[in-house]
């Protein structure tokens, strides 16, 4: 089987340290302030470091309007931001035309910084097409840390009516460390409502750790692509039953995670709860992510490991899944791909999520590959305090949907010949007696057509999928 060609320079893998990417897209440094001329020497600041997958178009953006750079050791000694030039005070709260907040990476001693608060976030106003808003350190590849046990710690970025405006953020060096942040829904929250196509929000985090939030990461539908690189995604705060997850990604146009460690998902006493990655993106892209029921403050999640969709199309390669044993009977699959929810609207997708009566699955799936929902998984290795029944699930579709939800009922009442839902495995290692369930379209090892090869590069996966949406 060939090797997937990468887009864009690969990093190393998280442990091995810092990120280095050639620059494919250049965010501006800081200019020159007149308020800080003569006073303070201007700050230092490396150029960010950016490198973009080939399906998210990054043109059509312009500079931050709003820059400001804050200064480690005053910052900490005052317990709030302490700026170096323009203070955040000008902003009156309101920031316009999208901003770059850039963080001292380094107190007087050397150390990476330590802020003991949350990052302060304007008010987000006026025209939002062509806006960006980043958040970094003063040296790319060495971050700064936000620490607090303040229980509303949030970052939260707030964009509402989109419509068809386009739209960036950026996060790259920064951990967020909000040990008592019991409120907010995400640690990292991104909430970008409102959008139509072409109308796009992109959002990038790069070298991260985050803890904290009912979900470490949470983001909403919407006309979103998400892309996580080399980063630790550490765990929520949970005190209630209700289901929160590591990461909760709903109906968005698309989510790749690289590099990444998921873990710590923190449940209510005993109670199965939540996923470490909750994933409902249309397309969804692992390289090289790690994904384990670590316990965090409470006994491991009994859950699925990751909880996806059957709908639309996941292209995994070097998927590492380390299950611990809860104190609950665990549930079955690792891998979840689940269909009595689209998380989207219906008609969002290309094909009906329900059976359809005119569709038959061909008698060689293999030969159909670019016809129906699609989920490619290279390389997956188990881990597992047991030997598992089987690490992937693939639900089966349903016959109606619930009239003004997504949700889809009658799933138990379809044949195999009517899903239109493939899902293949190649060297699948680790304590499991099978790799799928007795459900749907799962086929393990198989010999794929020359002509449905496209499958194994994930370039040709990505426009395959946004292809059939016109994305």
């Amino acid at each position: 089987m060939p090797n997937p060609p990468a887009p864009f320079p690969r990093s190393r893998p998280l442990r091995a340290g810092a990120l280095c990417l050639a620059a494919a897209f250049s965010l501006s440094g800081l200019g020159d302030s007149s308020a800080a001329a003569g006073k303070e020497p201007p700050p230092v600041v490396a150029p960010a470091i950016a490198g973009y997958p080939a399906y998210m178009p990054m043109h059509g953006l312009r500079a931050p309007a709003v820059k400001l750079f804050v200064k480690c050791d005053a910052s900490r000694a005052a317990g709030r931001e302490v700026y170096q030039g323009r203070s955040g005070d000008s902003l009156y709260g309101r920031a316009e035309g999208g901003f770059e907040f850039v963080y001292e990476a380094r107190d007087g001693a050397g150390n990476p910084c330590v802020y003991p608060f949350a990052p302060w976030l304007p008010q987000i106003v006026g025209s939002l097409d062509g806006t960006q808003y980043i958040l970094r350190s003063s040296q790319p590849g060495h971050g700064v840390i936000f620490r607090t046990a303040d229980e509303w710690a949030s970052v939260d970025l707030r964009l509402f009516e989109i419509g068809r405006q386009r739209i960036h953020f950026e996060m790259q060096d920064i951990s967020l460390d909000f040990s008592g942040a019991i409120q907010p829904k995400g640690g990292l929250q991104l909430e970008a409502y409102g959008g139509e196509k072409p109308g796009l929000f992109t959002a990038v985090v790069r070298r991260a750790r985050i803890y904290g939030g009912k979900n470490a990461i949470f983001v909403p539908g919407g006309q979103t692509m998400l892309y996580v690189e080399d980063s630790d995604i550490a765990g929520n705060l949970s005190g209630t039953p209700d289901q929160d997850h590591t990461t909760y990604i709903n109906g968005i146009l698309v989510s790749h995670l690289r590099n990444s460690l998921w873990r710590g998902q923190r449940g209510w006493s005993n109670v199965a709860s939540g996923h470490q990655l909750k994933d409902k993106a249309y397309l969804r892209i692992w390289e090289n992510v790690t994904v384990a029921n670590q316990p965090n403050g409470a006994p491991p999640s009994a859950m699925p490991l990751i909880d996806a969709l059957g709908y639309g199309f996941t292209w995994s390669n070097g998927l590492k899944l380390a299950r611990l044993k809860p104190e609950q009977a665990p549930r079955d699959a690792l891998v979840d791909l689940r269909t009595e929810n689209t998380y989207s609207p219906p008609q969002s997708y290309p094909w009906s999520v329900v059976a359809d009566p005119a569709w038959r699955m061909p008698a060689n799936p293999l030969a159909a590959l670019d016809k129906v929902y699609l989920s490619v998984f290279l390389d997956t290795t188990v881990q597992s305090f047991r030997t598992e029944p089987y690490v992937f699930a693939v639900r089966p579709q349903g016959t109606r949907i619930t009239p003004g939800t997504t949700l889809i009922e009658g799933n138990e009442q379809t044949t195999r010949a009517q899903q239109r839902i493939v899902s293949l495995a190649f060297n699948t290692v680790g304590n499991a007696a099978r790799i799928y369930s007795d459900e749907g379209w799962g086929l393990t090892d198989p010999e794929v057509p020359q002509d449905q090869r496209w499958i194994f590069d994930r370039d040709a996966f990505a426009r395959h999928a946004l292809g059939l949406i016109g994305r």
